[in-house]
């Protein structure tokens, strides 16, 4: 084979004329311009590592202050006080360095000194600007003339055109709330789930933790919060995520969506072209950190970046006991996955990304490839679809040496996976369920066409729509959904299509052909392969989805309301599910704490006392001006609790930590148990949407149902929703089929009427709703 041999950078024999000496030039250009881009990428991570080092100043900065110390010095003054003759007196003397040249050296040491002083003292300012969070309780658009001082002196501070991680330095350190302050929360937080006698014991539960054991606990975590950069996050991610053990396909893995109603080319191996070829764009921007900090929408403070760094090139490695995350510097080929094949596909040629024709071509190569899977290959993928255990056993016994290393290594070393559908997917006009099956497809597929180890997999069906599923472990949805909602875009606007729907651009047919992996899968693995599929594919077959677009009305509506489009979602929420349950539950909405370094989530509980308060009210048939006030009582509540949940003065991270050092310490709480128990039958949270990405004005077709996650209790709702533009609401509802209590569906109908009968209640003249989602008229002049 063709490939074969070029991968062999010389061959010799030896004969009776001597040795004859055989080298492949191309082979040897590929080692070198290998060696030239894994230098060139040493040296821009050394020049970033550089201007991150000294953000908010530049390293030009240090010129300037030279210069200014040298300056004044010629005008007979001495800025150092004497600093500058005292480091001319510790100078190595030698007859080579004149008195002149010494106090220019001693100046210029100097200067390097005062710059860094300098860098210091703004980091510091910076830092402790960034710990200011009262900004966020004030209300909208009533600034206090405090704030409107600290928001100029962050601008000032903050520097300019800073690089991915130029604030990574300059973020405060997640704060510990006090004991009595989480306590007093929890038990506002559980007051409207409980009867008086539950309630009381719960108190006393609280009050006896809070004098003893608490301040214990309490004590080391503080010792931890001093020593570690982020308090929860190392085992946030080791208990919640890599511990588990059980399959993480549809428990932990998330999945994002297409756009609805907008294909850009039916052609598969196009739209993979298209769409590699501009994640790959956003990896260069990531490795060169020009990707712009991320920040909350309409202010100028930063968010934590820190979960970018392991976007591609990582994988969920499974172990017995824990599973651990491992992240490779680089990688240029992904994994693809078809028809039970696994295939090596390089991106880069000759040191230079394949232009999205030619990653076309590539693609269509393997979809036309007639070879049949090894044995035991075609559902290898199921092994990461089932329990953790038997996967990290298998992994050790076969996996560990000779061919089936080799190709596993190729798997996990991967920037990601890809997933070449056989499948149709996506909307359609006349089928209502077709975003239903979509989204399961997305979620879990066949349960061996995914590595859901891996960071992420995008999968392509064979009409030209696409999808993506995340592993969950390494980060949260924003840092995937920034990705995602990029290649999106760049796809469509930037890249775009020819007249036939195939990529643009000019093919080199002399590319080498992609690799089939090879496998020796003995009959004991096979067993196993058949045990984790049976697993999964029973997990798979529970999962009752429902996706629905909601256009009645969208944030647009709800601001001439004056409440937060959150807040008035979750109000919709708590009444959708007291009028689906006959009852309230602990309700968990994700919120994010990257405000502060290393942060990732914390949960608000959006089940309030004001909420409960409102919802009895309205259902009771109290006065409408009584329910409006109410309502507008619990979206208030609800608002402030993100805020707090945001500004690391939530509860359940802080009562998670406080278990876990438990469990080091091997002491027993009844609180912290009974806490841990408590289910969250209804858990939610907002799909992240960058519109700076796309014109939803002029090109209104071109939104996604965003994305969506299995349930996470068994009786329990798991609802993602999304604010698309100002005229549309989406949710993602997932349940399970086994539990005879919950329905996706009938849950999805009780969400639509709640969201209409709160708009109603608002606004008392609102005219009759419209029955029937309108699709936007798809406009051709991209």
């Amino acid at each position: 084979m063709a490939e074969a041999h070029q991968a062999v950078a010389f061959q010799f024999t030896v004969t009776r004329e001597g040795i004859d000496l055989q080298l492949s030039h191309q082979a040897l250009t590929e080692i070198y311009l290998s060696g030239v881009r894994s230098w060139k990428k040493r040296i821009i991570g050394l020049k970033n590592s550089v201007i991150t080092g000294v953000y908010p100043a530049s390293p030009s900065s240090w010129l300037f202050v030279v210069i200014a110390i040298l300056a004044t010095m010629y005008t007979r003054s001495d800025p150092s006080m004497g600093l500058i003759a005292k480091i001319q007196e510790h100078l190595p003397v030698s007859q080579s360095m004149s008195t002149q040249f010494q106090t220019l050296v001693s100046a210029v040491l100097f200067s390097t000194m005062l710059w860094l002083l300098l860098i210091f003292t703004m980091r510091m300012c910076l830092k402790k600007l960034l710990s200011y969070h009262r900004w966020m309780f004030e209300k909208h658009g009533k600034m206090s003339n405090t704030t409107k001082v600290w928001v100029a002196l962050v601008r000032i501070f903050s520097g300019r055109k800073p690089l991915l991680y130029s604030y990574q330095g300059s973020l405060p350190n997640l704060p510990v709330p006090a004991i009595k302050d989480t306590v007093k929360r929890h038990l506002e937080s559980v007051r409207p789930l409980m009867d008086d006698r539950q309630y009381e014991h719960m108190t006393k539960l609280a009050a006896e933790f809070e004098s003893s054991l608490g301040n214990r606990l309490q004590w080391y975590l503080k010792l931890k919060a001093l020593w570690s950069t982020n308090y929860v996050s190392d085992w946030w991610e080791e208990y919640v995520y890599l511990r588990g053990r059980g399959p993480i396909m549809v428990n932990s893995n998330y999945f994002g969506m297409d756009f609805m109603y907008v294909t850009p080319t039916p052609i598969q191996a196009a739209r993979a072209g298209n769409s590699l070829h501009a994640f790959f764009l956003y990896r260069r921007k990531l490795n060169k950190e020009e990707l712009k900090p991320s920040r909350i929408p309409g202010t100028v403070i930063p968010l934590c970046s820190a979960q970018c760094e392991r976007l591609f090139n990582s994988t969920r490695i499974p172990g017995e006991e824990t599973d651990t995350v491992q992240h490779w510097q680089d990688s240029d080929y992904i994994a693809v996955y078809h028809r039970g094949r696994y295939f090596r596909l390089r991106v880069y040629q000759a040191g230079r990304l394949l232009s999205p024709r030619e990653i076309e071509f590539q693609i269509q190569r393997i979809l036309d490839d007639p070879s049949p899977p090894s044995k035991g290959e075609a559902k290898l993928g199921a092994l990461t679809a089932g329990d953790r255990i038997p996967w990290a056993k298998a992994r050790v016994k076969y996996f560990s040496s000779g061919v089936n290393k080799r190709s596993l290594d190729c798997i996990e070393k991967a920037s990601f996976f890809v997933s070449l559908d056989d499948d149709e997917d996506g909307v359609t006009a006349d089928d209502p369920a077709s975003l239903d099956s979509y989204a399961k497809s997305l979620l879990h597929g066949k349960c061996y066409d995914r590595w859901f180890d891996k960071s992420f997999t995008i999968i392509y069906f064979k009409n030209g729509k696409m999808g993506i599923n995340a592993e969950h472990s390494w980060a949260d949805a924003p840092v995937v959904s920034h990705l995602w909602q990029h290649a999106l875009s760049t796809d469509c606007f930037q890249l775009g299509y020819n007249a036939e729907g195939h990529c643009k651009g000019e093919v080199d047919s002399s590319l080498p052909r992609p690799q089939k992996l090879n496998w020796e899968i003995p009959p004991e693995c096979e067993e196993q392969i058949s045990q984790s599929l049976a697993v999964a594919q029973a997990l798979a077959d529970d999962v009752d989805l429902h996706v629905f677009s909601f256009q009645d009305f969208g944030k647009g509506k709800v601001k001439k309301c004056r409440v937060s489009p959150d807040a008035f979602i979750q109000m919709a929420l708590q009444l959708a599910y007291y009028r689906d349950q006959g009852r309230f539950c602990l309700t968990y909405e994700a919120s994010m704490t990257r405000l502060f370094r290393e942060g990732r989530t914390e949960t608000v509980r959006s089940c309030s006392n004001e909420s409960s308060a409102f919802i009895r009210a309205l259902e009771g048939g109290e006065a409408a001006d009584v329910c409006r006030r109410l309502f507008h009582e619990a979206a208030e509540k609800h608002q402030h609790l993100y805020r707090l949940a945001m500004t690391g003065a939530g509860i359940d991270r802080h009562l998670f930590c406080l278990y876990v050092m438990s469990k080091y310490l091997g002491v027993e709480s009844p609180f912290l148990k009974e806490v841990q128990s408590e289910p969250w039958r209804l858990s939610t949270s907002q799909s992240p949407m960058h519109v700076e990405m796309f014109d939803l004005v002029n090109h209104p077709e071109y939104v996604s149902c965003g994305g969506g996650f299995g349930p996470v209790a068994d009786d329990g709702y798991g609802v993602s929703y999304s604010v698309l533009g100002e005229n549309i609401l989406c949710f993602n509802i997932a349940c399970k089929i086994s539990c005879k209590d919950t329905s996706a569906h009938e849950f999805g109908a009780q969400i639509r009427k709640a969201l209409r009968d709160l708009l109603q209640l608002l606004i008392p003249n609102q005219t009759e709703f419209k029955t029937e989602e309108k699709r936007p008229e798809v406009k051709k002049d991209l």
